[in-house]
């Protein structure tokens, strides 16, 4: 007798090939499959790196003569003494305060050593010394401005920067003074392994002081107060004597800075260092440190200096006029400032 067997099932072709479409093929997986460390590996590096990257990959294919080893050292060296002055203005605000007497105190201290050798016919490197003591005592009084005078950060700076500027001027009653001893002008006429010497100085001050604040108790001490300085205090931390040694060190650094210039020009004059002001403060905001304070690091602090260079650099070889150069570091701080806000706003909220 025959069997009753029942029919096998219809394939529904309809459901295997709206599956066949929306499966990914091999090669799309392969390629998610390698752009997914891509992406983390991006997300992983600092928002200022990559903002660096973006702009030598830009320089690179509207200048050919951006992308020459010859014109990236000129890069590092010709920025030394703004990179040198960042340190500084980063550990001030660091701890929540600002300086704005950074391009004045080069002014004074460097005009200070150079007026020495001149009208007293001192000995140079005690002139040198002298100057570096000036550039401190700019910044104990900006310290103690601050601190003990209980006055706003700005304002104390402000009166400093205006005063420095007018000693400066009246040293000499404006006019420079040249013809320096030539061990002093070897500082910036001297190559060691095809690098300038100023090179060597600012990547030196850039590592001591990452190792001070990321090792130091001293050093890390800094974030404590710039978070908040009441808990700070409450901890056991002299806050006013953090304070006024952090803006002592950013006058030491000016005047250091003072010599790099003065070293670069054969020259001590008394408005140098009066237009750096807005790339120092640049360096650091583009850097990542934050104006609140308790934010901040050398590294990112490093690739400020490098963007603010590329930038100057890049313009004046696309040959930009000087006057729209400001314009775009002003652009580049605002971008700067936003992009940082948007980056905590989502560290915040994960």
């Amino acid at each position: 007798m025959p069997t009753n067997q029942a029919a096998p099932p219809a394939r529904d072709t309809t459901t295997t090939s709206a599956r066949a479409v929306v499966a990914p093929s091999g090669s799309k997986r392969a390629a998610d499959g390698l752009l997914g460390p891509v992406l983390n590996a991006l997300r992983a590096l600092p928002g200022p790196l990559l903002g660096l990257i973006a702009l030598v990959v830009g320089l690179s294919f509207l200048s050919p003569y951006f992308l020459t080893q010859r014109n990236l050292i000129n890069i590092v060296s010709q920025n030394a003494d703004i990179g040198i002055m960042a340190v500084g203005a980063a550990l001030v605000i660091l701890i929540g305060g600002i300086d704005l007497s950074v391009g004045s105190t080069l002014a004074l201290s460097m005009m200070t050593s150079a007026w020495l050798f001149r009208e007293h016919h001192l000995p140079f490197a005690f002139c040198v010394l002298a100057g570096l003591a000036v550039g401190a005592l700019v910044g104990l009084t900006n310290g103690a401005l601050s601190t003990y005078g209980r006055i706003q950060p700005f304002v104390a700076t402000l009166a400093t920067m205006s005063a420095a500027a007018g000693l400066a001027l009246y040293l000499t009653d404006g006019n420079p003074i040249n013809g320096f001893p030539d061990w002093y002008l070897a500082i910036t006429n001297t190559d060691i392994l095809g690098f300038p010497l100023e090179a060597y100085i600012l990547v030196l001050t850039y590592l001591v002081t990452a190792f001070w604040l990321r090792f130091r108790p001293s050093g890390r001490a800094l974030y404590a107060v710039g978070g908040n300085a009441e808990v700070a205090r409450l901890s056991g931390l002299n806050v006013t004597r953090i304070k006024i040694t952090v803006y002592v060190v950013a006058g030491l650094l000016a005047a250091l800075a003072g010599i790099i210039v003065a070293s670069r020009l054969d020259s001590a004059q008394p408005t140098a260092g009066t237009a750096d002001l807005l790339n120092v403060i640049a360096v650091v905001v583009i850097g990542g440190a934050s104006l609140s304070g308790g934010s901040g690091s050398m590294l990112n602090t490093f690739i400020g200096v490098l963007i603010i260079g590329v930038l100057n650099n890049g313009m004046s070889l696309l040959n930009v006029s000087p006057n729209l150069q400001p314009v775009v570091i002003g652009i580049a701080i605002i971008i700067a400032v936003l992009t940082d806000r948007a980056s905590r706003a989502r560290q915040a909220s994960a």
